[in-house]
């Protein structure tokens, strides 16, 4: 060990020093993509220092990289990845819509199947629209916000992410739409009141996550979320609830399981079968204003709102595969498992949690209660790191934030196996990892 390296850093170094030895022909995938796309990266989520993995191929919960090796697909494409790879019914869909045309330049009977099926599960959407991605949903949710209030402020909240342009990290990013955000902390229902009396006439939505993803699988406390809700009531503006990630949560998202009901809703990822995918919608006086046949029609395009190959895959899944059961036991399957990784760190005297709600969830350099982001500061992320390297050299793929989203091929025998690996790790580093008060 060298003399200035405290025994984490040494682990540290020392796995990812495995970590390059195992994975060359990923090294070498990433130099050369760096010729032609900044740092070889078109999707910052998915770098990671030295480099990240390349991937070759998925089938099931499982995808092996280009070296060979094989892992269980704990990361479920960031939670899009619901159905797994390969769903014969998604991939029977997409191939039956092939056959009839991609590209139809018109309305097809596939996008109105795919809105009822959308709209069974969320009453909340009396109508809605498509879109590409959930930062184009929560774009155009904030647009409709401000052009039916005729208001310009939006209240957001620490370290909230919805989309690329919409992002509350570390005080928010230069890369952000230039609205008027307000931001509130997270599970701090007077921090919103404070904004409401100060800003109320002017606020036209409050946007939030029913739980926080990329903030740490953080839950809205239900209190906090009907406060949301009252507050919203209280000075006229809407309330929009970000889905695109807590859809899965139930058979009609976190929104059902709260019974709270959102002036707007927005969705994304698995809906669409896995395919790139986003959709708005809420209130149909907020909604018909998109209209077009009113003389005062919003405008929304989008060359592949309807896309038949994404229709397609979204209607045939949620009609065929993902009934109100599978996805209740999907989110059993990860609140057991998430109570069985927590055992396991508490057994090894280790401070670090899983935080989450059913097959969501999060590992963080904490075993302390988690209410919102602020809780996670001075936390070690090196933990973190060593857990996430132990666990690719187990066969375990996760995001190197600590993000699990189960898919549905996900079993038995996998939780099993992902309990073991987190085991062998966690013994592995027990003697530098965080210990427990």
């Amino acid at each position: 060990m060298n003399a200035t390296q405290s025994p984490v850093d040494h682990a540290l170094f020392q796995a990812v020093e495995n970590y390059r030895a195992r994975n060359p022909r990923s090294a070498a995938l990433l130099a050369e993509a760096e010729t032609a796309l900044p740092g070889g990266n078109t999707r910052s989520v998915l770098f990671h220092g030295p480099f990240p993995l390349s991937m070759a191929r998925g089938a099931g919960c499982r995808v092996w990289d280009a070296d060979g090796h094989e892992y269980i697909d704990a990361l479920g494409e960031f939670t899009a990845g619901l159905y797994g790879h390969s769903h014969p019914v998604i991939m029977g869909a997409i191939q039956e819509a092939l056959a009839g045309g991609i590209n139809l330049s018109s309305h097809t009977a596939r996008e109105g199947l795919l809105a009822h099926e959308i709209q069974r599960r969320f009453p909340s959407m009396e109508l809605m629209r498509f879109a590409n991605s959930g930062t184009e949903a929560n774009l155009l949710a904030l647009a409709a916000a401000q052009a039916h209030t005729g208001r310009s402020k939006v209240v957001v909240f620490d370290e909230a992410y919805h989309g690329g342009v919409l992002t509350f990290a570390g005080g928010g990013s230069p890369m952000n739409v230039p609205h008027a955000f307000l931001v509130a902390r997270y599970n701090d229902a007077d921090s919103v009141r404070a904004l409401v009396a100060a800003h109320g006439a002017n606020i036209a939505a409050i946007l939030v996550e029913p739980m926080l993803g990329a903030g740490g699988c953080i839950p809205g406390e239900p209190a906090f979320l009907q406060a949301l809700r009252d507050l919203a009531d209280d000075c006229g503006a809407l309330l929009v609830f970000d889905e695109v990630m807590t859809s899965r949560l139930s058979f009609g998202g976190r929104q059902a399981l709260l019974s709270i009901r959102p002036d707007l809703t927005t969705a994304g990822k698995y809906l669409g079968g896995g395919m790139s995918f986003g959709v708005f919608g809420g209130r149909r006086e907020v909604m018909e204003r998109f209209d077009p046949r009113r003389p005062d029609a919003l405008a929304h395009a989008g060359t592949f709102n309807n896309n038949v190959l994404t229709m397609a895959a979204g209607h045939a899944g949620l009609a065929q595969v993902l009934t109100a059961e599978v996805v209740q036991a999907l989110n059993a399957r990860g609140e057991h498992l998430r109570a069985r990784f927590n055992a396991v760190l508490e057994r090894h005297g280790v401070d670090m949690a899983f935080t989450g709600t059913g097959s969501l969830m999060t590992l963080h350099a904490t075993a302390a209660p988690v209410h919102s982001p602020a809780d996670l500061q001075g936390t070690d992320g090196r933990a973190k790191d060593l857990v996430f390297f132990g666990l690719l050299e187990e066969g375990v793929f996760m995001a190197r934030r600590g993000l699990i989203a189960l898919s549905l091929p996900v079993g038995d025998a996998e939780c099993d196996a992902m309990v073991a690996a987190l085991e062998a790790v966690v013994a592995r580093h027990r003697n530098v990892l965080p210990a427990r008060a």
